[in-house]
Protein backbone atom coordinates (compact mmCIF):
# COMPACT_ATOMS: atom_id res chain seq x y z
CA UNK A 1 0.00 0.00 0.00
CA UNK A 2 1.26 3.67 -0.75
CA UNK A 3 2.01 6.05 1.78
CA UNK A 4 3.29 9.97 2.02
CA UNK A 5 4.92 11.88 4.36
CA UNK A 6 5.41 15.61 5.23
CA UNK A 7 8.51 17.42 6.34
CA UNK A 8 7.75 20.49 7.89
CA UNK A 9 10.89 22.75 8.42
CA UNK A 10 10.91 26.03 10.06
CA UNK A 11 13.63 27.75 7.94
CA UNK A 12 13.71 28.52 4.58
CA UNK A 13 18.01 28.47 4.40
CA UNK A 14 17.92 24.58 5.62
CA UNK A 15 15.16 23.95 3.17
CA UNK A 16 16.98 25.52 0.48
CA UNK A 17 20.61 23.56 1.57
CA UNK A 18 18.23 19.92 2.16
CA UNK A 19 16.86 20.61 -1.70
CA UNK A 20 19.78 21.46 -3.28
CA UNK A 21 20.03 23.56 -6.22
CA UNK A 22 16.72 23.48 -8.57
CA UNK A 23 16.09 20.29 -6.15
CA UNK A 24 18.67 17.87 -7.46
CA UNK A 25 18.95 16.27 -3.97
CA UNK A 26 15.47 15.53 -4.50
CA UNK A 27 15.86 14.32 -8.06
CA UNK A 28 18.12 11.80 -6.22
CA UNK A 29 16.46 10.62 -3.22
CA UNK A 30 13.17 10.32 -5.73
CA UNK A 31 14.54 7.77 -8.20
CA UNK A 32 16.28 5.91 -5.04
CA UNK A 33 12.86 5.30 -3.54
CA UNK A 34 10.43 5.78 -5.89
CA UNK A 35 7.36 7.61 -5.50
CA UNK A 36 6.87 11.26 -5.80
CA UNK A 37 8.76 14.16 -3.68
CA UNK A 38 7.79 17.91 -3.80
CA UNK A 39 8.95 20.91 -1.84
CA UNK A 40 5.78 23.47 -1.02
CA UNK A 41 6.66 26.65 1.02
CA UNK A 42 8.17 25.20 4.14
CA UNK A 43 7.33 21.39 3.50
CA UNK A 44 9.05 18.64 1.58
CA UNK A 45 6.53 16.05 0.93
CA UNK A 46 6.51 12.38 -0.61
CA UNK A 47 3.73 10.40 -1.84
CA UNK A 48 3.17 7.16 -3.16
CA UNK A 49 5.96 5.82 -1.58
CA UNK A 50 5.82 1.85 0.28
CA UNK A 51 6.07 2.18 4.18
CA UNK A 52 10.20 0.97 3.41
CA UNK A 53 10.42 3.75 1.19
CA UNK A 54 9.00 6.41 3.95
CA UNK A 55 10.84 5.18 6.37
CA UNK A 56 13.86 5.79 4.28
CA UNK A 57 12.60 9.12 3.18
CA UNK A 58 12.86 10.19 7.27
CA UNK A 59 15.59 9.27 7.85
CA UNK A 60 16.99 10.28 4.76
CA UNK A 61 15.67 14.25 5.89
CA UNK A 62 16.66 13.77 9.43
CA UNK A 63 20.37 12.91 8.48
CA UNK A 64 20.31 16.15 5.94
CA UNK A 65 18.53 18.43 7.82
CA UNK A 66 21.23 17.95 10.45
CA UNK A 67 23.66 18.38 8.10
CA UNK A 68 22.07 21.90 7.07
CA UNK A 69 22.20 22.96 10.11
CA UNK A 70 25.82 22.43 11.62
CA UNK A 71 26.60 24.63 8.38
CA UNK A 72 27.19 22.07 5.58
CA UNK A 73 25.29 21.87 2.20
CA UNK A 74 24.96 18.56 1.01
CA UNK A 75 25.74 18.04 -2.75
CA UNK A 76 24.12 15.56 -5.45
CA UNK A 77 26.85 13.50 -5.28
CA UNK A 78 26.78 12.86 -1.31
CA UNK A 79 22.85 12.30 -1.16
CA UNK A 80 23.92 9.28 -3.56
CA UNK A 81 26.20 7.98 -0.94
CA UNK A 82 23.37 8.37 1.26
CA UNK A 83 20.61 6.55 -0.98
CA UNK A 84 23.01 3.69 -1.88
CA UNK A 85 22.29 4.84 -5.63
CA UNK A 86 26.04 4.61 -7.23
CA UNK A 87 25.45 7.05 -9.80
CA UNK A 88 22.52 5.33 -11.60
CA UNK A 89 22.84 1.97 -10.39
CA UNK A 90 20.64 0.27 -9.04
CA UNK A 91 21.45 -0.17 -5.32
CA UNK A 92 21.03 -3.93 -3.82
CA UNK A 93 18.00 -4.04 -1.34
CA UNK A 94 20.25 -4.91 2.24
CA UNK A 95 22.57 -1.38 1.03
CA UNK A 96 19.32 0.62 0.21
CA UNK A 97 18.29 -0.25 3.86
CA UNK A 98 20.75 0.83 5.93
CA UNK A 99 22.79 3.66 3.61
CA UNK A 100 20.73 6.51 4.74
CA UNK A 101 21.66 5.22 8.43
CA UNK A 102 25.06 4.42 7.80
CA UNK A 103 26.77 6.83 5.35
CA UNK A 104 26.71 10.44 7.91
CA UNK A 105 29.11 7.61 9.87
CA UNK A 106 31.62 8.42 7.63
CA UNK A 107 32.09 11.92 7.38
CA UNK A 108 35.80 13.43 8.93
CA UNK A 109 35.78 15.86 11.50
CA UNK A 110 39.31 18.23 11.26
CA UNK A 111 39.77 20.01 14.65
CA UNK A 112 41.11 23.74 13.02
CA UNK A 113 39.88 22.49 9.54
CA UNK A 114 38.39 24.40 7.06
CA UNK A 115 35.32 22.17 7.70
CA UNK A 116 33.52 18.33 8.08
CA UNK A 117 34.81 16.36 5.07
CA UNK A 118 31.94 14.16 3.63
CA UNK A 119 31.92 11.12 1.10
CA UNK A 120 30.50 11.52 -2.27
CA UNK A 121 29.86 8.14 -3.06
CA UNK A 122 29.18 4.63 -1.47
CA UNK A 123 32.42 3.83 -2.26
CA UNK A 124 34.11 6.52 -0.42
CA UNK A 125 31.74 6.36 2.73
CA UNK A 126 33.42 2.72 2.83
CA UNK A 127 37.13 3.70 2.20
CA UNK A 128 36.87 6.35 4.79
CA UNK A 129 35.54 3.32 7.58
CA UNK A 130 38.07 1.46 6.37
CA UNK A 131 40.64 3.81 7.43
CA UNK A 132 38.92 3.88 10.63
CA UNK A 133 38.70 0.58 11.39
CA UNK A 134 41.72 -1.27 10.31
CA UNK A 135 45.51 -0.85 10.92
CA UNK A 136 46.41 -0.83 7.34
CA UNK A 137 44.08 0.33 4.65
CA UNK A 138 44.37 0.28 0.42
CA UNK A 139 43.09 2.63 -2.16
CA UNK A 140 43.19 1.87 -5.03
CA UNK A 141 41.47 3.75 -7.88
CA UNK A 142 42.03 5.97 -10.84
CA UNK A 143 42.72 9.77 -10.70
CA UNK A 144 40.05 12.30 -9.22
CA UNK A 145 38.31 9.55 -7.05
CA UNK A 146 39.29 10.98 -3.90
CA UNK A 147 41.32 8.18 -2.32
CA UNK A 148 44.90 10.73 -1.70
CA UNK A 149 42.53 13.77 -0.58
CA UNK A 150 40.63 11.37 1.96
CA UNK A 151 43.71 9.73 3.65
CA UNK A 152 45.10 12.76 4.03
CA UNK A 153 42.02 14.21 5.86
CA UNK A 154 41.68 11.14 7.78
CA UNK A 155 45.64 11.08 9.07
CA UNK A 156 44.81 15.07 9.79
CA UNK A 157 41.96 14.21 12.01
CA UNK A 158 44.00 11.25 13.90
CA UNK A 159 46.61 13.98 14.35
CA UNK A 160 44.96 17.12 15.15
CA UNK A 161 43.04 15.34 17.83
CA UNK A 162 46.13 13.91 19.34
CA UNK A 163 44.80 10.43 18.75
CA UNK A 164 48.64 9.64 16.65
CA UNK A 165 51.78 11.55 17.36
CA UNK A 166 52.62 12.20 14.03
CA UNK A 167 52.10 11.76 10.10
CA UNK A 168 54.58 10.51 7.54
CA UNK A 169 54.05 11.41 4.21
CA UNK A 170 56.08 8.79 1.73
CA UNK A 171 55.89 8.18 -2.04
CA UNK A 172 58.51 6.40 -4.37
CA UNK A 173 60.47 9.30 -6.00
CA UNK A 174 62.47 7.25 -8.59
CA UNK A 175 59.72 6.97 -10.81
CA UNK A 176 61.45 7.97 -14.43
CA UNK A 177 65.23 6.03 -14.18
CA UNK A 178 66.11 9.18 -12.30
CA UNK A 179 68.06 9.18 -9.29
CA UNK A 180 67.30 11.11 -6.07
CA UNK A 181 71.43 11.96 -5.77
CA UNK A 182 71.23 13.65 -9.21
CA UNK A 183 68.22 16.55 -8.44
CA UNK A 184 69.15 19.45 -7.83
CA UNK A 185 68.59 21.22 -3.61
CA UNK A 186 68.22 19.65 -0.51
CA UNK A 187 66.37 16.84 0.57
CA UNK A 188 63.16 18.86 0.86
CA UNK A 189 63.74 20.66 -2.18
CA UNK A 190 64.28 17.19 -4.02
CA UNK A 191 61.21 15.59 -2.94
CA UNK A 192 58.68 18.33 -2.97
CA UNK A 193 57.77 18.22 -6.60
CA UNK A 194 56.86 14.08 -5.67
CA UNK A 195 54.84 15.04 -2.74
CA UNK A 196 53.02 18.27 -3.76
CA UNK A 197 49.83 16.73 -4.26
CA UNK A 198 50.02 15.70 -0.67
CA UNK A 199 50.80 19.22 0.54
CA UNK A 200 47.99 20.22 -1.86
CA UNK A 201 45.43 18.26 0.00
CA UNK A 202 46.80 19.59 3.47
CA UNK A 203 46.15 23.17 2.37
CA UNK A 204 42.50 22.37 0.88
CA UNK A 205 41.65 21.00 4.19
CA UNK A 206 43.38 23.00 7.34
CA UNK A 207 45.11 26.99 7.42
CA UNK A 208 48.50 26.85 6.16
CA UNK A 209 49.81 27.79 9.31
CA UNK A 210 48.48 25.15 11.14
CA UNK A 211 50.59 22.61 8.77
CA UNK A 212 53.56 25.61 9.04
CA UNK A 213 53.28 24.98 12.88
CA UNK A 214 53.15 20.53 12.31
CA UNK A 215 56.22 21.54 10.46
CA UNK A 216 58.37 22.88 13.03
CA UNK A 217 57.07 20.80 15.93
CA UNK A 218 58.30 17.64 13.47
CA UNK A 219 54.39 16.56 13.82
CA UNK A 220 54.60 16.26 9.73
CA UNK A 221 57.32 14.40 8.41
CA UNK A 222 58.22 13.86 4.58
CA UNK A 223 60.92 11.39 3.45
CA UNK A 224 61.05 9.49 0.61
CA UNK A 225 60.15 5.29 0.58
CA UNK A 226 63.46 4.86 0.45
CA UNK A 227 64.32 6.30 3.54
CA UNK A 228 62.08 4.19 5.20
CA UNK A 229 64.34 0.74 5.33
CA UNK A 230 65.43 -0.21 8.89
CA UNK A 231 62.45 2.16 10.87
CA UNK A 232 59.77 1.16 12.84
CA UNK A 233 56.53 3.75 12.82
CA UNK A 234 54.98 3.79 15.83
CA UNK A 235 51.69 5.78 17.20
CA UNK A 236 51.50 7.40 14.03
CA UNK A 237 49.65 7.65 10.71
CA UNK A 238 51.77 6.90 7.62
CA UNK A 239 50.35 7.52 3.93
CA UNK A 240 51.99 6.43 1.28
CA UNK A 241 51.06 7.81 -2.28
CA UNK A 242 51.34 6.45 -5.90
CA UNK A 243 52.01 2.92 -4.44
CA UNK A 244 51.75 1.57 -7.89
CA UNK A 245 55.09 3.12 -8.84
CA UNK A 246 56.91 0.78 -5.88
CA UNK A 247 58.53 -2.52 -6.51
CA UNK A 248 58.07 -5.61 -4.70
CA UNK A 249 60.33 -5.58 -2.18
CA UNK A 250 59.59 -1.60 -1.58
CA UNK A 251 56.00 -2.74 -0.76
CA UNK A 252 57.12 -5.17 1.67
CA UNK A 253 60.06 -3.47 2.94
CA UNK A 254 57.15 -0.39 4.15
CA UNK A 255 54.70 -2.70 5.51
CA UNK A 256 56.77 -4.03 7.44
CA UNK A 257 57.79 -0.76 9.23
CA UNK A 258 54.26 -0.36 10.91
CA UNK A 259 54.98 -0.69 14.59
CA UNK A 260 52.95 -0.43 17.85
CA UNK A 261 49.79 1.80 17.39
CA UNK A 262 50.16 3.04 14.06
CA UNK A 263 48.11 3.30 10.90
CA UNK A 264 48.66 2.92 7.49
CA UNK A 265 47.43 3.62 4.37
CA UNK A 266 48.36 2.99 0.94
CA UNK A 267 46.73 4.70 -2.02
CA UNK A 268 47.41 3.88 -5.72
CA UNK A 269 46.39 4.02 -9.30
CA UNK A 270 46.97 0.42 -11.41
CA UNK A 271 46.22 2.05 -14.30
CA UNK A 272 49.13 4.31 -13.88
CA UNK A 273 51.97 2.16 -13.02
CA UNK A 274 55.24 3.82 -14.67
CA UNK A 275 57.83 1.07 -13.58
CA UNK A 276 60.29 -0.06 -16.17
CA UNK A 277 58.83 -2.77 -18.32
CA UNK A 278 59.75 -6.37 -16.37
CA UNK A 279 59.34 -4.75 -13.29
CA UNK A 280 56.19 -6.08 -11.22
CA UNK A 281 54.23 -3.27 -9.18
CA UNK A 282 54.31 -3.70 -5.64
CA UNK A 283 50.94 -2.58 -5.38
CA UNK A 284 49.54 -5.36 -7.74
CA UNK A 285 51.93 -8.01 -6.14
CA UNK A 286 50.15 -6.89 -2.67
CA UNK A 287 46.71 -7.10 -4.18
CA UNK A 288 47.38 -10.61 -5.03
CA UNK A 289 48.92 -12.04 -1.96
CA UNK A 290 47.35 -9.70 0.70
CA UNK A 291 43.59 -9.56 0.10
CA UNK A 292 43.03 -12.72 2.72
CA UNK A 293 45.02 -11.84 5.39
CA UNK A 294 43.26 -10.58 8.29
CA UNK A 295 43.69 -6.95 10.02
CA UNK A 296 44.01 -5.36 6.15
CA UNK A 297 41.51 -3.54 4.04
CA UNK A 298 41.51 -3.23 0.21
CA UNK A 299 38.76 -0.30 -0.66
CA UNK A 300 38.50 -0.12 -4.66
CA UNK A 301 37.16 3.10 -6.11
CA UNK A 302 35.84 3.12 -9.79
CA UNK A 303 35.31 5.74 -12.83
CA UNK A 304 31.52 6.74 -10.93
CA UNK A 305 33.35 7.86 -7.86
CA UNK A 306 35.84 10.62 -10.09
CA UNK A 307 34.96 14.11 -7.76
CA UNK A 308 37.21 16.42 -10.24
CA UNK A 309 36.23 17.97 -13.03
CA UNK A 310 33.28 16.20 -15.04
CA UNK A 311 35.42 15.89 -17.90
CA UNK A 312 37.93 14.04 -16.06
CA UNK A 313 35.45 11.14 -15.51
CA UNK A 314 34.38 10.96 -19.27
CA UNK A 315 38.20 11.01 -20.30
CA UNK A 316 38.80 8.30 -17.76
CA UNK A 317 35.71 6.42 -19.27
CA UNK A 318 37.13 7.06 -22.84
CA UNK A 319 40.82 5.56 -21.68
CA UNK A 320 39.15 2.37 -20.77
CA UNK A 321 37.08 1.93 -23.55
CA UNK A 322 39.99 2.11 -25.86
CA UNK A 323 42.16 -0.13 -23.50
CA UNK A 324 39.06 -2.83 -23.41
CA UNK A 325 39.04 -2.37 -19.43
CA UNK A 326 35.20 -1.09 -19.36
Amino acid sequence: MDDSITIVLDNRDILSGVCGANDTNLKVIESSLGGRIAAMGNEIRLEGADDDGVRRFKTLMDNLISMVREGEYPSPEYVRSLTGADYGEEPAPEEAESAGAEAPESYIHIPHGFGRVYPRSRNQAAYIRAMRNFDISFGIGPAGTGKTYLAVAQALSLVLSRKMRKLVLTRPVVEAGESLGFLPGDLAQKINPYLRPLYDAMESLVPYDIIHRMEETHTIEIAPLAYMRGRSLNDCVVILDEAQNTTKEQMKMFLTRIGEGARAVVTGDITQIDLPKRVESGLLHAISILSEVEGLNFSYLHTADVVRNPLVKKIIRAYEKQDGTE
